[in-house]
């Protein structure tokens, strides 16, 4: 198996950012700092086995003398990256290990799930989001701590019945973060720690952040940006611990990550999971096919208007977070990108939407263009 080590030569290794294959993906990203979409990001591409690309734009705030951006260094909120990296893979981790069953349903983890149709939703349907649950409600308003906010989830009713239609929504991984702690009998932020980023060299990645200068701030306070906060509020609620968002990481920890699912759960130092369990969470699952177990998948309808790019493939899979942040692998293509912005930072970031989706569009293409060549670069 590969080791962290090689890994990391790799990555220091990986063909000079100036070299002709990525010069289009520099540009792309150069030009969005520029028009003022983000302050910094990093971009780290590869394939299973090397780093081919891994480069820091830009710094981690819009003041001037604020820290550059580095894809081993500078902690990025991953928003809803945390439903994949964390969630979705401690819920596979359990599956693997016969702790967890798919297709059993939520109220045998979470006795406290009832109501009416809920007896039928199973954990298979909060993984490919056909639960039924509404996509958003803003506990955080009116419930109290962490316990108020478990309290409200419970009681949501559905709104549709469980697996007739895809809503993508946070309660799923909300509570897939609460069935982990079930299940484990510790918390969501040690089980994933001890489960998902030990075992995968992910040594930079966590719920809570010790060194906040290392942060990429992804909100402001009164004009004063508030690294290592995560930016939701409902996580926030929950003490900046939950199954939807609140999990902070470098580029290159991501890179690691990428590439154990594209050698099909094998660690950089041994097997992680079983190559079956990883191919039942690549199934698509969910109506109209847009989603595999925590994953989403381009639509090959519509690829003009994908963040995946032109090129995706159906074996392309990924996500996407509010603060700008992206990651997707396809293992037929031997191929993965992680982009890492703090587009959610400053006041623009509503307006933002549809340049960082045809940025992440023509980011994907130019990567997926660069690793054509790359043969020629190993």
């Amino acid at each position: 198996m590969i080791s962290v080590l090689f890994f990391l030569l790799h990555a220091v290794g990986a063909p000079p950012a100036t070299t002709p294959p990525w010069r289009s993906a520099i540009a792309i990203v150069d030009g969005a700092i520029r028009r003022r979409l983000f302050p910094g990001a990093v971009v780290v591409v590869g394939d299973r086995d090397s780093v081919f690309f891994a480069k820091g734009f830009g710094r981690v705030s819009w003041d001037r003398d604020a820290a550059l951006a580095d894809p081993a260094a500078t902690l990025w909120d991953l928003a809803s990256l945390t439903k994949v990296v964390a969630t979705a893979s401690a819920i596979m981790t359990l599956v693997d290990q016969g702790r967890l069953e798919l297709d059993q349903p939520v109220a045998r983890y979470l006795p406290l799930f009832v109501g009416e149709g809920k007896s039928a939703v199973t954990l298979r349907m909060l993984l490919d989001h056909t639960s039924g649950l509404p996509a958003f409600v803003p506990f955080y308003r009116t419930a109290i701590g962490r316990q108020g906010v478990i309290d409200q989830l419970l009681g949501v009713p559905l709104i549709a019945a469980p697996g007739t239609r895809t809503t993508y929504s946070d309660l799923n991984a909300i509570l897939l973060g609460l069935i982990v702690e079930a299940s484990s009998g510790t918390t969501l932020d040690r089980f994933a720690a001890q489960a998902v980023f030990s075992p995968l060299g992910m040594g930079r990645t966590t719920f809570a952040v010790a060194d906040r200068t290392m942060a990429a701030p992804s909100i402001a306070h009164g004009g004063h940006p508030a690294p290592g906060e995560v930016n939701d509020r409902n996580a926030w609620a929950m003490g900046g611990i939950s199954g939807h968002a609140g999990l902070f990481a470098t580029g290159l920890d991501l890179a690691r990550f990428a590439q154990t699912w594209l050698r099909s759960g094998a660690g950089p130092s041994g097997p992680w999971v079983g190559s079956a369990t990883v191919r039942r969470f690549l199934e698509h699952n969910s109506p109209g096919g847009t989603r595999a177990l925590g994953w989403e998948i381009p639509d090959s309808q519509h690829l003009d208007r994908s963040a995946f790019g032109r090129s995706a493939t159906g074996t392309t899979y990924g996500h996407t977070g509010w603060t700008g942040t992206f990651l997707w692998f396809d293992p037929v293509r031997d191929i993965f990108l992680v982009l890492l912005t703090n587009r959610s930072l400053g006041s623009n970031a509503r307006s933002t939407f549809r340049a960082m989706r045809e940025l992440r569009s023509r980011l994907s293409d130019a990567a997926g263009t660069a690793m054509a060549s790359r043969v020629h670069h190993r």
